[in-house]
């Protein structure tokens, strides 16, 4: 399942979403499509957060540049992606200055939290994951109830479903909390930096919830972004060159559309 956009998008440019991307892109560039495999690896030790190093008392800067290395062409698209999908009605409502604040801050505490899950690891650890966690989780503290749609790829061909962001959201945590269970620490995914990332989101995010009224906030605006609601139309492709129109909501999500 993959988001593709929210249902009431903020209808202004989200100039500070699209300068985080911009930067994400032009530095993985920057080093990875024409690098070897050794001065990739040389990257990934020099400006990637090492918890070894950092328990020996070097690199305290490299929370801040890991943020913007990742691991291959998927990690970087799917962290931009998301970035994209929840950035932009977050950053209307903190303004684009407050929210880079935001997400630098929910980066940092990402990966101090994976650090002290293993903090004589040897792996460095790169990547936009707890940042983007982190306006995940602003997201499903301020709109809870928006509907997010995704891309649900089967066997026969792609299906398009909007779901509650408090169900999406809620589930994507629960399996980061899974993983950071079950998975070894130090292996190819950062569990506790994105359960970190996302805890930090919805902390720090509770100050800009509180000044536009908290629980009147939701009540105003039933849960949903202050913006009005758009559809746009994508059809669903079955098969070879079948293609039926979108579905409707059922089962499951026509109960929550309805709640």
């Amino acid at each position: 399942m993959l988001p593709i956009r929210d249902q009431n998008p903020s209808g202004r440019t989200p100039w500070m979403t699209w300068a985080l991307i911009a930067v994400n892109t032009l530095v993985f560039m920057a080093y990875y499509p024409l690098g070897t495999e050794e001065s990739v690896r040389l990257v990934y030790h020099e400006w990637g957060m090492v918890p070894a190093w950092l328990s020996l008392g070097y690199g305290f800067l490299t929370p801040m540049t890991a943020m913007f290395l990742h691991g291959g062409w998927l990690h970087l698209a799917l962290n931009m992606l998301f970035l994209r999908v929840f950035g932009d009605n977050l950053e209307a409502e903190m303004g684009p200055v407050h929210f880079l604040a935001f997400y630098f801050l929910c980066g940092i505490i990402a990966f101090a939290l994976q650090y002290v899950a293993a903090p004589y690891s040897p792996v460095p650890i790169a990547g936009a994951s707890g940042a983007v966690a982190g306006v995940m989780g602003g997201y499903l503290l301020m709109f809870p109830r928006a509907k997010v749609e995704l891309a649900i790829y089967y066997v026969i061909g792609v299906r398009l479903w909007a779901a509650p962001a408090w169900v999406l959201l809620g589930l994507w945590f629960a399996l980061q909390v899974w993983g950071g269970m079950m998975a070894p620490v130090g292996g190819g995914v950062a569990f506790w930096a994105h359960i970190g990332g996302f805890i930090a989101g919805v902390g720090i995010a509770t100050r800009t919830w509180r000044l536009k009224g908290g629980r009147l906030f939701w009540t105003r605006f039933g849960g949903l972004p202050p913006h009005p609601e758009a559809h746009v139309a994508i059809p669903v492709v079955r098969g070879r060159g079948a293609v039926l129109p979108p579905p409707q909501p059922r089962g499951l999500f026509r109960k929550l559309d309805e709640s």
